[in-house]
């Protein structure tokens, strides 16, 4: 009976912790979504004109996703005013090409709003996170409890069995005077 009861605390903690891994995911989709809704509700995609070579990504930039160098550029904002600034292009841009860029509304450029699988892999991750976090919690908290409630499980035994070993095997109890092996 001892270990159904162990097997069933730990289907419950993998429940908990997977309904929990399933909120944060939701939470998090959620509050991903609403965030990028504000995003590209001020986020403006405007083509940029390259005044210069792009200069050479750095190691970490060169072997990332999705490689990104640095060139100067000018670009005209939504309201026709002419910006000019450095921007990410892909790697060994020449000057005089035409990139598609992201401005913010006062033409400064931004990141783009987050897609649906930077938002989906964010959710996954910080649900598996959560689960994780809440399964290791709880499967901890299961061990707690069963190791101290079996330390006092034995020292009950431990106990009883002072009580009965001496009527159970005929000799007198520990400490008593009734008589020794010291003759």
């Amino acid at each position: 009976m001892k270990g159904f009861r162990g097997r069933a605390a730990f289907v419950l903690v993998l429940i908990i912790a997977l309904v929990c891994g399933a909120v944060a995911a939701g939470t998090l989709w959620n509050a991903g979504a609403r965030t990028d809704r504000e995003l590209a509700a001020h986020r403006h995609q405007v083509k940029a004109t390259t005044t210069g070579p792009a200069k050479e990504p750095s190691v970490a930039a060169r072997y990332g996703a999705k490689p990104q160098a640095l060139a100067p550029a000018v670009w005209e904002q939504p309201e026709h005013v002419r910006r000019s600034g450095t921007v990410h292009v892909p790697p060994r841009t020449p000057q005089g090409r035409t990139v598609i860029i992201w401005v913010d509304d006062a033409g400064a450029p931004a990141r783009p709003p987050g897609s649906a699988a930077d938002r989906a892999f964010t959710s996954l991750s910080g649900g598996i996170a959560a689960a994780g976090a809440v399964g290791v919690a709880g499967a901890g908290l299961v061990l707690l409890v069963r190791r101290r409630s079996e330390g006092h499980r034995l020292a009950a035994w431990e106990r009883e069995w002072e009580q009965v070993e001496p009527v159970w095997s005929g000799r007198p109890r520990r400490g008593s005077d009734a008589g020794g092996d010291d003759d």
